[in-house]
């Protein structure tokens, strides 16, 4: 599907659409509703689908507490699905077809709510509020100081001990004509993990009948605060062994370079003649071992590429991926300015799931569309900041398909 028709499907299945205003520093205000249309190019495309997209609620389990989680099952006409619990919004399972027809999980998670309680993986997540690290878990805003709570030794990391990852969210499903989706809402109270502000989240995942999961993340805020959120999947096109052979292509000329705690330092490095050139698509495992200073820090690809010169709401293609075994792909749409690759190099085999994938070193990779890593202690990356009266809104979109 074209990305014309992509953009014009997620602004009509779930959305009355909006036109964006601009504000300062990267933080775009949702504006007058108006109604946007699909081209008949695009409307008519999947006619001649016989099954009806359905939104399947279960149980799941019970928390410690016996706090009760439910599942979604997001189906589409194709007989694409994907599993969804209210526990950290978590993307449990997404099984596409190969170009033989065989369904088959494309996605690392855990067999049980337990399992996914103890996990430090972030499997499947939504992240929030802020998305990768942010330096000694401090910044400050208007001329206040604020310590956030740090997990990743000295650093804040994916929104700390008890991000969003670790919530529970109220989900309700929906299903239309063409899609089936799931809306996920979460309220973060002034000084969750030591941000400042109380933060109004939701959460949409729309599975069409193209094939695309569509994810729409909108947020508020009563006092100034940072906001920096994205999703966590970890992808195995094959559904098995490693992602080596995996072929990559990242719209990137650029990428942050880190110091020893992956943190950026503030430069931007050119990935022309480095290890990190995706621009072509080569094999994930192609220069992974080279004797490169930035890969020994992250022990592989755990880096953040430049996507835009400056953020904005355009819709554009981050990445493409293609496994020759099985056939499949998937490309990666955002709004965001970046995404952060990482090729899974601190799973440590230490847990597998019913498939008989074992969550071994880079098993599994992820694209993470997101703002720059430590954007609010960095004055020239683009702002992160969300103020009153601004509605924090962006999305990221997954096609699949085969080749």
């Amino acid at each position: 599907m074209s990305l014309q028709c992509v953009t014009q499907r997620l602004t009509a299945v779930h959305q009355s659409s909006t036109s964006i205003k601009k504000l300062s520093r990267g933080i775009f205000a949702v504006a007058v509703s108006l109604s946007i249309a699909l081209t008949p190019a695009c409307a008519h495309q999947g006619d001649n689908m016989t099954n009806s997209p359905s939104a399947l609620l279960r149980a799941y389990g019970k928390l410690a507490d016996q706090t009760p989680i439910n599942q979604v099952t997001l189906t589409n006409s194709n007989g694409v699905s994907v599993d969804v619990i209210n526990y950290g919004g978590i993307i449990t399972r997404i099984e596409t077809p190969d170009s033989n027809g065989n369904m088959g999980n494309i996605v690392l998670g855990m067999d049980n709510l337990e399992d996914y309680t103890n996990a430090t993986t972030y499997f499947g997540a939504i992240i929030g509020r802020f998305g990768n690290r942010i330096a000694n878990g401090k910044f400050s805003l208007n001329g206040t100081d604020y310590q956030l709570a740090t997990n990743d030794g000295a650093n804040h990391l994916h929104g700390g001990v008890q991000g969003f990852d670790k919530k529970v969210w109220t989900m309700a499903p929906f299903s239309t004509e063409n899609s089936a989706g799931v809306t996920l809402k979460l309220i973060s109270p002034d000084g969750d993990q030591g941000y400042p502000g109380t933060l109004t989240t939701q959460v949409t995942y729309t599975l069409t009948n193209k094939n695309t999961l569509n994810m729409q993340f909108v947020a508020k805020t009563d006092k100034p605060t940072i906001i920096n959120m994205t999703q966590h999947s970890y992808f195995n096109l094959a559904g098995k062994g490693d992602i080596l052979d995996h072929q990559m292509q990242i719209n990137s000329n650029a990428i942050t370079p880190v110091d020893s705690g992956l943190i950026p330092t503030g430069e931007l490095m050119q990935v022309a003649g480095t290890p990190f050139d995706f621009r072509n698509s080569k094999a994930i495992g192609k220069d992974i071992n080279i004797d490169d200073e930035q890969l020994k820090l992250g022990k592989g690809y755990d880096h953040n590429f430049v996507l835009k010169n400056k953020p904005n709401h355009d819709l554009i293609e981050a990445a493409n991926v293609y496994e020759p075994s099985s056939g499949r792909t998937l490309t990666v749409y955002t709004e965001e300015p970046a995404v952060q690759f990482y090729s899974g190099n601190f799973l440590d085999g230490s847990s597998k799931q019913a498939s008989g994938l074992v969550h071994k070193l880079r098993s599994g990779f992820c694209l993470e569309p997101q703002h720059f890593p430590d954007a609010p202690n960095q004055p020239r990356f683009p702002s992160t900041t969300l103020l009153p009266g601004e509605v924090y809104s962006t999305r990221i979109v997954y096609e699949f398909g085969t080749k």
